[in-house]
Parts: structure tokens; C-alpha cells; sequence
């Protein structure tokens, strides 16, 4: 998309450039929200919801199949649990966001930063940030200043934006775009759908409208947005843009076709065909077992029986756990019901198999922390002409994650006694899981030092000598 950045740079932005750009990427996007509709399980979406009844050959005029009739649809939402499984794994616990404390004069960022996360909140933001990151291969935010003067962030559908980037990374565009659709009513109140199109730049947002696809976009609005960089930006999932499920598709499909097959061979058994030996029977004799279902069997060698297929259900099951772990294994999420999670298994043993899912989480975060980053960077510029803080004081903004998973304290409480005196107390405490903020619980020690009286060795360079009461 370089050469699109090239033309803006040089022409600026064209109505004639717009409609080569939703053109262009309209694929891509459509992608992103078939991604998300199959996620929702939306019956457009998914293969299988959708499937047809497999017409048979009658084979002869005689003979009317019965078994075409049954057509079980059933849906194994494989991608959505691994969707929520790394979102619940990553974002279960809410993000740090810590200012660095050993730089001078930072209060005042700090307090932006706490109020800025309460009104947007930012916690839950985060959360369906990274759910559509993983279903989309990336999410949107838009910054805005409300109207009374407060820095604002929402979220903005994927499949709705178009990011151009001088370095291919969408967290750090120069340009962007919001496409999407309007239903508004006319003077006679009956509803009209409109395109609408936004372009953002470092200093200006442009809004466009046209009626259909056919149709030109017209310059409506243009107004500063207050910020010194582009406010729409996106949270990639991994540098290819990928989704967690992109790779397992294929083999989801299989898995709900074999599953919905294996289902329609149990039902068709009800349907199976009645076959008498040694006797025959009319249509009063038939219209009487239905009624009473009493047969009588007058020969030695007279039979009842159901034709039926015989049916491998141990090769049936064998292929469906072979696909069910392949998915897993592919995706790089772990199925939780699964029985090597059963029992008392230790900290350590949890967390190998936790390998893949945190390898892959940690890419995310990586990125997450770049978007976040940027964010930052975008909010700091407005902040600055308040006097709050200075440009470049983003950088000195740290981002925690910490893994939604069961703690198991005896073994963290038993490392961290082996521990004291061997490293630094931070050190020491940042090591346990229950403790959130380092220099918080060492504030509350040193409380405690106090009131009860007892000795605490010393916790930082300020206080070499300890507390002792």
C-alpha cells in the first residue's frame, strides 16, 4: 500500500483514490467479517450450517429411500473456544499500566492515565480488543475528544478500516480510513442506506458520503481532530495479520461433517428397513402391526429383522479424536477438559502444557504492548498542550500482563522463603503471583513493621537502615 501513501503525499486524498482503496481491500475485509460471523455461528457462515440433504439414487421405482430425509447440521464451534480460551488466558486479568516511578514529575500523567482508564473502561476495552484480535488477525481504536474536552477510545470494527502504514505494521499508520454503511430515514420516514467514508490523517479527519457502490464520494465534513498523529490505529494479532483459527478451518469443516454423518447414521436407524423372513404382508396387515405392533411368526424358519449398515464406530471415534487434536495442536490452544488436565497436577506440569498457548499469547502481547504504545504517543500530543505532560513522556509507560490461570501458593510460598536474602526484595515479590503491585505490598510491610513492631529488613536504597520500632 506504499504507493497509495506516495500518491496522498504528493496529490493529497481524491474521491476517485477512496473508491480504488474499498475496492481494493474489499476482500480482505469481507475475510475479517466472515471471521466474525462464523465466530457469532452465523448460519451464512459456517460450511456446515448450510449443507443440503445428499440426494441418492432411487435405483428403481419400487423402492423409495427414507434414509436422504435425515440431514443433521451440528456445529462444533472449535474456533470460537480457542478464541476464548486465549482472550479468558491473556485478558482475564486486566493490564498494568504503570508510569515509571523513578522519573521526576510524572504525577500529573499518572492521574490522566487513571482517569482516562476508568472513563473509557479500559478494561473491558482491552478484553474485546483482544477477542476480535484473535478472530480478525487484527482490531481497530479510535481516539476522540468528546464534547467536554475528554480523551476518548472506542473500538472500530476491522473488517470496517483500511490502515496504510509506511511500515506495513498497522499500529503505526499514517493514514486511515473508516468505510461503513448508515441506515438513516428519509422525510417520509421510510429507511435509506448510505455509505459513509472517514479519512484520518495527523491532523485532519474528512468525511465522505455516496449513496451506493456505483456512485462517487463527496466531501460532507473536514475538521481537526486535535491529536498531532493519526487517531485510528489497529492491535495486530501477529505480523501476518493472521486469526488464531485461520490455519484450522479446514479441518473444523471436517470434523463437523464427520460428527454430523456419525449423527445421521444413529438416526437413520429408526428408519431402517423392515425385512420379514419366511412371510409377506399387505397393507391391512401392515396398518395392524402399526396398530398393535404384535407379529406372528407361523413358520419355524419365519424371521423379523432390520436391514442395517454396519457402522465402524470405534474407526468414527478414532478420526474425530485424531481431528479434535490436531485443531488443538495447530491452533496452539489446549482443550481444558481434556484428561491430562484432571487431577493434582503441579504448577510446573500446568504450565508445559500451557506451552503452545503462551508462546502464542506472547506474540500477541508483544504486539498489543506496540499498539498500546502507540496509543499513548497519540493521547500524550494532546495532553501536552494541557500542560499534563510532554510528547514524548509515552515512553515512560510500562505495560503488565499477567495470565489468568489457578495459582498453586505452597510452591510459590515455599520458593520465595528459599529466597530472602539470596535476591533483593523486589525482586523476591515479583515473583509471586498474588502480588499485584510490588512497591504497594512493600509500602504495606513496611505498615505492618510498625503497628506490630517486628523488624523489616531493608527494602530499598532510601531506607538502609531498615524499619525497627
Amino acid at each position: 500500500m506504499n504507493e497509495y501513501i506516495a500518491y496522498i503525499d504528493a496529490k493529497g486524498v481524491t474521491p476517485l483514490l477512496l473508491n480504488k482503496l474499498v475496492n481494493e481491500t474489499k476482500a480482505e475485509r469481507n475475510k475479517r467479517l466472515l471471521n466474525y460471523n462464523r465466530y457469532k455461528a452465523e448460519l451464512s457462515a459456517v460450511p456446515i450450517l448450510t449443507r443440503k440433504p445428499t440426494d441418492y439414487a432411487q435405483g428403481n421405482d419400487h423402492v423409495v429411500r427414507v434414509d436422504d430425509k435425515v440431514n443433521n447440521t451440528l456445529n462444533n464451534a472449535f474456533d470460537a473456544d480457542i478464541v476464548d480460551t486465549k482472550t479468558g488466558y491473556m485478558f482475564g486479568n486486566p493490564i498494568s499500566y504503570v508510569v515509571d516511578k523513578q522519573a521526576q514529575g510524572l504525577d500529573k500523567l499518572s492521574e490522566a492515565i487513571e482517569l482516562f482508564n476508568l472513563r473509557n473502561s479500559i478494561d473491558d476495552l482491552d478484553s474485546e480488543s483482544g477477542k476480535k484480535t484473535a478472530i480478525c488477525g487484527y482490531s481497530a481504536r479510535l481516539l476522540y475528544i468528546d464534547m467536554d474536552g475528554n480523551e476518548r477510545v472506542t473500538t472500530i470494527e476491522p473488517w470496517e478500516t483500511i490502515i496504510l502504514s509506511e511500515t506495513a505494521d498497522v499500529s503505526e499508520p499514517k493514514y486511515a480510513i473508516r468505510y461503513f454503511k448508515i441506515a438513516e430515514l428519509d422525510a417520509e420516514g421510510e429507511k435509506k442506506e448510505t455509505e459513509q467514508l472517514v479519512f484520518y490523517d495527523a491532523a485532519t479527519e474528512r468525511l465522505y458520503t455516496r449513496a451506493d457502490a456505483d456512485s462517487p464520494f463527496v466531501l460532507k465534513d473536514e475538521r481537526k481532530h486535535l491529536f498531532d498523529y493519526c487517531p485510528l490505529f489497529g492491535v495486530p494479532n501477529n505480523e501476518e495479520l493472521q486469526s488464531d483459527a485461520d490455519k484450522v478451518y479446514n479441518l473444523i469443516d471436517a470434523y463437523d461433517r464427520t460428527f454430523s454423518d456419525a449423527s445421521n447414521e444413529i438416526e437413520q436407524w429408526r428408519l431402517a428397513y423392515l425385512v420379514l423372513k419366511g412371510m409377506g404382508m399387505d397393507d391391512e396387515d401392515a396398518k395392524k402391526v402399526a396398530r398393535t405392533g404384535i407379529f406372528e411368526l407361523m413358520g419355524e424358519d419365519d424371521d423379523i429383522k432390520y436391514l442395517t449398515k454396519d457402522v465402524n464406530d470405534q474407526m468414527i471415534e478414532n478420526h474425530l479424536n485424531r481431528l479434535e487434536e490436531n485443531i488443538m495442536r495447530l491452533a496452539k490452544s489446549v482443550n481444558f477438559s481434556d484428561e491430562s488436565f484432571a487431577g493434582n497436577a503441579s504448577g510446573v506440569a500446568l504450565k508445559y502444557k500451557l506451552t503452545a498457548l503462551e508462546n502464542k499469547c506472547k506474540t500477541m502481547e508483544r504486539k498489543f504492548t506496540k499498539a498500546l504504545r502507540y496509543q499513548f504517543k497519540v493521547l500524550c500530543s494532546a495532553w501536552a498542550k494541557k500542560g499534563i505532560c510532554s510528547k514524548d513522556d509515552y515512553l515512560k509507560v510500562w505495560y503488565e500482563y499477567k495470565r489468568n490461570i489457578p495459582i498453586d501458593l505452597l510452591p510459590e510460598a515455599q520458593a520465595s522463603q528459599a529466597l530472602q536474602g539470596q535476591v533483593s526484595e523486589r525482586t523476591r515479590l515479583s515473583k509471586m503471583s498474588i502480588v499485584d503491585d510490588v512497591d504497594f505490598e512493600i509500602e504495606e510491610m513496611q505498615k505492618d513493621a510498625r503497628i506490630f513492631g517486628r523488624y523489616l529488613p531493608p527494602l530499598d536504597e532510601d531506607d538502609p537502615e531498615g524499619v525497627e520500632t
